[in-house]
């Protein structure tokens, strides 16, 4: 394909036909099926702008790059103009601080990323056939915006494993972190899958289980039609209480679990019920052969309730559904014992000024190799038997 790429900037995604952005994010669906990132489809995108999450006075202004050839749109990416590092999972404070000290403005800066969602996936989203040429163009585009509006750098957070070699082959700057992930192997149940477990293991994660479901309610996975405005509500308080403790004040609106509604059926609520009251719950999202855990909060304390709805009750639900693992989000050593493997994620960095760039780029080099050994280590301390 050798036609000029025309590169155009979007304040908004609505800006964009949803059937373009999504031949190109989730060209899968042609089929009638669910897509296999739900994160960075059109709909998930304008809700976050449709109920004020992104926008705004929120640090996250929208700016969706899109490359078209001969007036047909061939790739885009979800884009933003950050005022801060808040909600990205992938934590560049200290250079923020290394540069400002030095007389540099390392804000705003330009941030490929879905909002507030360490979920790995494609960020430069092109449609099929057109990968190569299709992620060249945005990359090189985005390395054009940063220099033309002397901006101090441009990221891809929770990329693929394939962009972080386009991007580095173009001069970005490669950087790893971890996540761990569940894998179905095959399950039959979840009895089958603790059958692979070393003994202790297997046991301790029975008898944690006996406790969660021991709390006094009922548990129950829902999904579809299944889900109320009840539910909303009580997932809105969930997530303001995790939120509050987290991270100071919650991301995201209660406009955006509104908007949620309308995406239910590919949304799984696991919640715990006392006295015909949720007190606790947790959020998934559905994709082709993933779920993926988002939110979990509760205005009760009961002993291991948060493993049973997160962990225990996700990978359950995958395995009847035949979904070929879970991911429960950022961090957390605690998922190791409950079969949830270390996995590498990506991101990319391009870094305009000359000296930020040589001292990030020495970083990286140290902190790649303390992943790779970190991830290994990991593995092998997981619960599964020997061989």
């Amino acid at each position: 394909m050798r036609e000029e790429f025309e590169i155009s900037i979007h304040a908004q995604v609505s800006q964009i036909a949803q059937a373009d952005w999504d031949a190109c994010a989730c060209p899968e669906t042609a089929d009638g099926g669910r897509a296999l990132d739900p994160f960075t489809t059109h709909r998930f995108l304008a809700a976050l702008e449709a109920s004020g999450s992104v926008g705004e006075g929120t640090g996250w202004r929208a700016q969706h790059l899109a490359a078209s050839v001969g007036g047909r749109l061939v790739a885009v990416a979800p884009l933003y103009l950050k005022t801060h590092s808040q909600g990205e999972y992938v934590f560049d404070h200290a250079w923020a601080d290394a540069y400002e000290r030095a007389g540099g403005a390392y804000y705003p800066k330009l941030q490929g990323a879905v909002p507030f969602t360490p979920v790995p996936g494609r960020r430069l989203l092109c449609r099929p056939g057109l990968e190569e040429v299709g992620r060249a163009a945005l990359l090189q585009g985005l390395g054009q915006l940063t220099v033309q509006n002397g901006l101090s750098s441009a990221h891809l957070t929770f990329c693929s494993a394939e962009e972080a070699e386009a991007a580095a082959a173009q001069g970005w700057l490669h950087r790893t972190g971890l996540q761990f992930h569940w894998e179905n192997r095959g399950y039959a149940s979840f009895d089958d899958f603790l059958t692979t477990l070393a003994s202790r293991k297997r046991k301790a994660l029975r008898k944690e289980r006996q406790k969660a479901q021991a709390f006094g309610g009922t548990i129950r996975a829902l999904t579809g039609a299944e889900i109320s405005d009840l539910h909303w509500d009580a997932m809105w308080a969930f997530y303001q209480d995790t939120g509050a403790r987290k991270w100071g004040r919650p991301y995201l609106t209660r406009a955006f679990f509104d908007a949620l509604h309308d995406m239910r059926d590919d949304i799984l609520l696991i919640v715990a019920e006392r006295e015909g009251r949720p007190v606790a719950g947790a959020l998934n999202f559905i994709g082709r052969d993933a779920l993926f855990g988002r939110y979990w909060g509760c205005v009760e304390d009961h002993a291991f309730l948060h493993f049973e709805l997160c962990y225990h009750q996700a990978t359950d639900w995958a395995i009847a559904q035949g979904l070929a693992r879970v991911e429960a989000g950022a961090q957390g050593e605690h998922k190791l014992a409950r079969g949830y493997l270390p996995v590498t994620t990506h991101s990319v960095h391009f870094i305009a000024h000359p000296g930020l760039r040589r001292a990030v780029a020495d970083y990286l080099e140290q902190e790649r190799a303390a992943v790779a050994e970190e991830v290994s280590d990991l593995a092998e301390m997981g619960p599964f038997k020997a061989g």
